[in-house]
């Protein structure tokens, strides 16, 4: 019941109307709070796109290369690259370590062997998937391809599995099975799937060695077809190839649960809105999953927390962020 001294609530009092000023007021601050989010997005999203291309120009440095088919072997190919790039690529700077493993997993008596092994684990238990999202060459060509315009679709989870059976068959059991005299493992991953070999690697080189092409048969055309297929899905599928092929994903993603460099969540400051769950291109709810092995730490659910309750980084940096954080109070 409305009377000139106010509204008469369900206890019998009178509450006073919310005036034009109150509401402009709730307006003012919703369209604030929405430029912030908005801010803080395109901040995230032009630094990690800055960073994957320095990262994919050093990774890639020689593109003269690429003019006479011509491999780089200095001494930065005894490194391996954090993210997948191919060897055999001709602009590559660095080995992929994907197939460095492959190659030393039929024998120990190689100390580049243990080096692998032992990169590939530091760098998961530091960084997890967050080389996934911000470095890996191959990553963000799967992204450009992305925004190409057309219908999105979300992959069914069981698909994202597969990585795990690729990594167990194809880096681990086959070239540990199949080894040559000289007790290096058969790169089997590398010959019979990876298409950013084919499409950095293989294609470049037949281009550009005519005698080369007298040599290609049912395997690359295998190759190119498993090419062609990755790259027509990573049009309808956010990082197609990273969610379902990836033995490299699927190594890191296992250590995404006790990497030093992880997501946390502030359960106390999240108000369970969901925009978080929704930005995510990797399907992830960082609110119930907040380390799960799809995440690639692109920082895109933190920028969008209305209450800023998700904090991405080490340790140290996110006690700083939880107490610096007035919201949180």
């Amino acid at each position: 019941m409305r009377s000139s001294s106010g509204v008469r609530t369900d206890d019998g009092t009178r509450r006073k109307p919310r005036g034009t000023g109150d509401r402009l007021e709730q307006g003012s601050q919703y369209l604030s709070g929405m430029y912030r989010i908005g801010v803080m997005k395109m901040k995230n999203a032009v630094k990690r796109k800055l960073i994957q291309i320095a990262a994919f120009g050093f990774t890639n440095a020689h593109i003269g290369n690429f003019a006479g088919g011509k491999l780089y072997t200095g001494k930065w190919k005894q490194f391996c690259n954090p993210g997948l790039n191919c060897y055999s690529c001709p602009a590559a700077t660095l080995a992929c370590p994907i197939g460095a493993m492959q190659a030393v997993a039929g024998s120990m008596q190689y100390n580049f062997s243990f080096y692998v092994v032992g990169f590939l684990l530091a760098v998961g238990v530091l960084l997890g998937r967050f080389v996934c999202g911000w470095i890996c060459p191959f990553g963000l060509v799967q992204e450009l391809i992305y925004k190409i315009p057309s219908r999105k679709c979300r992959l069914p989870k069981p698909f994202t599995y597969i990585k795990y059976g690729i990594l167990t068959v194809f880096v681990i059991v086959l070239p540990i099975a199949a080894t040559n005299y000289m007790g290096m493992g058969k790169p089997a991953f590398c010959q019979y799937i990876c298409p950013s070999g084919t499409l950095f690697g293989g294609i470049p080189m037949i281009t550009t060695h005519p005698e080369l092409r007298t040599a290609t048969g049912l395997l690359f055309g295998l190759k190119l077809g498993i090419l062609i297929v990755t790259l027509t899905a990573c049009i309808f599928i956010f990082r197609f190839f990273c969610k379902t092929l990836c033995p490299l994903g699927a190594i890191y993603g296992l250590l995404n649960k006790i990497s030093i460099y992880h997501l946390e969540v502030d359960q106390n400051a999240c108000i369970k809105c969901g925009k978080c769950a929704h930005i995510c291109n990797m399907d992830v709810d960082p609110v119930t999953a907040p380390n799960s092995p799809e995440c690639i730490r692109c920082g895109a659910c933190a920028a969008s927390c209305p209450k800023q309750a998700i904090r991405l980084g080490f340790p140290s940096a996110a006690s700083d962020a939880a107490q610096n954080n007035p919201e949180t109070k």
